[in-house]
């Protein structure tokens, strides 16, 4: 939807209407025929038509473009009323500079900042409201330290706050001690499990060394008694040596 035209000061040039809404154009388009249109008008219309609402001729997203730069000049010199005009502002300024002054206008209505409270005001009577404002919240004048809400202050009774903040950060704590025992039993299980499969690895490496000793212990007695025979078979041969 476009700006109310009533809001305007002056004559608005027919050309920067919507075509669609009959207001001034907000964020326009312009499509291949050259009507302009707002962009959130155009773009509902183009849900349910594929063509022009002024002379149905075809058009397509793809084909809308941004509004000529001179109309674009146009529009922004406009010159409006503030839409807080109703609530005292009387505030005139061009369109381009319209929501800048909108987002800070002392008119404005504007929700209290109190979590729970539901109260508009208006920005320059913020204050005041907050001042007052039953949700406003403040540090236990007793000397607790809890902070309360205004309507809370007959019902509050440090003990029992104290007492229940107490009761939650005994419970954090035995939260966060199971948390922390659960990690370290979780961190042990993995150590655990690594410490066997070495120890695995180390059995499986002892055996393989005992089974290498196991074959060079053999292998030395073969030698040795290869060793023997041939010492034998020598002594033989020098006693036949001797008799011949």
């Amino acid at each position: 939807m476009g700006y109310d035209i009533e809001r305007f000061v002056g004559y608005v040039n027919e050309g920067l209407l919507c075509s669609i809404c009959r207001d001034v154009l907000e964020d326009p388009l312009q499509a291949p025929c050259e009507h302009a249109f707002c962009t959130a008008c155009i773009h509902g219309w183009l849900v349910h038509h594929s063509n022009c609402p002024e002379d149905r001729q075809v058009i397509d997203v793809s084909l809308l473009r941004p509004l000529y730069r001179y109309m674009k000049n146009d529009l922004n010199r406009l010159q409006l009323h503030c839409r807080n005009r109703e609530y005292g502002c009387e505030m005139v300024c061009s369109l381009e500079s319209i929501d800048r002054h909108e987002r800070e206008c002392e008119y404005s209505q504007i929700p209290c900042s109190n979590a729970g409270c539901t109260v508009q005001v208006e920005r320059r009577n913020l204050d005041g409201h907050l001042a007052v404002c039953e949700y406003r919240s403040r540090e236990c004048p007793n000397g607790c330290g809890y902070t309360i809400l205004s309507a809370e202050d007959t019902q509050h009774n440090c003990v029992a706050e104290l007492r229940t903040e107490l009761e939650l950060l005994r419970s954090e704590m035995i939260c966060r001690v199971e948390e922390a025992k659960h990690e370290m039993e979780s961190r042990l299980d993995s150590q655990r499990r690594h410490m066997v499969q070495k120890e695995s690895i180390l059995q499986n490496e002892i055996e393989e060394l005992k089974s290498q000793m196991s074959r060079m212990m053999s292998d030395v007695r073969s030698l040795m008694a290869a060793e023997r025979q041939h010492r034998q078979e020598l002594e033989q041969a020098e006693l036949e040596k001797r008799e011949l």
